[in-house]
């Protein structure tokens, strides 16, 4: 089948990870996404580390399939060439310091002024019109400010979860946004002579609704629950515990019968599928100590396998509690085959497949662009001459590619 978003054309002016995660699950839906970098040094992101054959693996992860462009927003050349970028475009997504897009006439009221039909998208820390709406946010600070940190860790040692959740599901949920307002514009929600809907996504907001099953428990009960490491407050038996082989495996209930089949058949205690302080997932959350004590001391008493096989056979949800370098030999993945090789300025790499899978249809997997790649070839595109791209070049407007 055809790329679902085939013929659609993205501008991003775009950082770190938020905007260009937004923006690669655009491309590996089919948009084109021209990716607009300063020609001092483009995205900071690609400098974190230099671990990927000496580039950063948040950029390459977060940035296949893109086209970079090298523009000097400042001068007034290089925002007239954005302006002829946007001229072509549908969607322009933008994750730039508050005040940034504004500064460079890229505000939401000028963008319905001069560019009526581009979706305007733009992702921000705290939203407008807060107390906080001035403020930079990066990941940490956003989950630390939304509660986000209280819930994770252990009482007492809080943390902040491993993957950069707050920039990932924004940008899942502004690539959402982008692509329910493409619908609508070519259906019912279509309204003619008006310019294109705006999108605003805060990070904020998103951790906000990821807290949704704490803040309510909080409002209702007026009690903060504590982080439980790799537990769940919510109910239990649910955690994690050593093995006799020196692994850690991952039990879970959700409700009553997995838990009776869980003391019956795998511990073999009906004393304690009997005992009326674990009758109800409420009962078994305030004793959590007591079943914990008991799981643990039956693990240590068996291998990760036989613990798996019986688990299975009594229909109680497992895990084993793997390492990223486990994860990359995953049988799960390999039998599956859910990686590719994709190129990037320094050779080819592994990179995983999009996670929705569907029929008819391959991903497909553009390589991580070098700084300033495809700048010639985008602005002879907008009609510019040699000697044009030339003279901006020579003005530090935009970068030649690998210089």
């Amino acid at each position: 089948m055809a790329a679902p978003l085939a013929g659609i054309t993205v501008v991003a002016l775009e950082q770190a990870v938020s905007a260009p995660m937004c923006t690669r699950a655009l491309a590996d839906f089919g948009a084109r996404v021209i990716k607009v970098e300063n020609p001092d040094g483009g995205d900071f992101a690609r400098y974190y580390d230099d671990v990927v054959n000496g580039q950063a693996a948040h950029f390459v992860w977060v940035n296949r399939g893109k086209e970079s462009v090298t523009l000097d927003l400042k001068s007034e050349a290089g925002r007239d060439v954005l302006h002829r970028l946007l001229d072509r475009a549908d969607v322009l997504v933008s994750n730039l310091a508050p005040g940034a897009t504004a500064r460079l006439g890229l505000s939401t009221e000028q963008m319905a002024q001069r560019h009526p039909n581009v979706i305007a998208v733009e992702i921000d820390g705290y939203g407008t019109g807060g107390p906080l709406s001035h403020k930079r946010a990066y990941d940490l600070l956003v989950q630390a400010e939304s509660g986000v940190c209280s819930v994770t860790g252990n009482p007492g040692a809080p943390a902040k979860p491993g993957p950069p959740v707050a920039d990932v599901t924004t940008g899942l949920y502004t690539a959402l946004s982008i692509m329910a307002l493409l619908v609508g514009r070519n259906g019912a929600a279509a309204q003619p002579d008006s310019p294109a809907p705006s999108i605003s996504v805060s990070l904020f907001d998103t951790m906000a609704e990821m807290m949704g099953y704490h803040l309510t428990y909080a409002r209702h009960s007026g009690i903060d629950q504590q982080p439980l490491g790799m537990s769940s407050p919510a109910v239990a038996p649910y955690g994690a515990y050593p093995t006799a082989d020196g692994h850690t495996v991952v039990l879970g209930t959700t409700n009553d019968r997995e838990w009776q089949r869980l003391a019956r058949e795998l511990l073999g205690r009906n004393d304690l599928a009997d005992d009326a302080r674990f009758a109800g997932n409420a009962d078994r959350v305030a004793n959590r100590g007591v079943l914990d004590e008991a799981i643990a001391a039956w693990c240590a008493r068996h291998d990760l396998a036989h613990i798996q096989d019986a688990a299975d056979a009594a229909g109680i949800g497992n895990a084993r509690y793997n390492t990223p370098s486990d994860v990359l030999a995953h049988p799960q993945l390999a039998e599956r085959d859910r990686w590719r090789s994709i190129d990037t300025p320094a050779g080819p790499i592994p990179s995983l497949l999009p996670p929705p899978v569907i029929s008819g249809y391959q991903p497909p997997m553009g390589a991580v662009p070098g700084l300033g790649e495809h700048t010639h070839a985008v602005l002879a595109e907008l009609g510019l001459t040699d000697e044009e791209i030339g003279d901006l070049r020579g003005q530090g407007v935009q970068r030649q590619a690998g210089r």
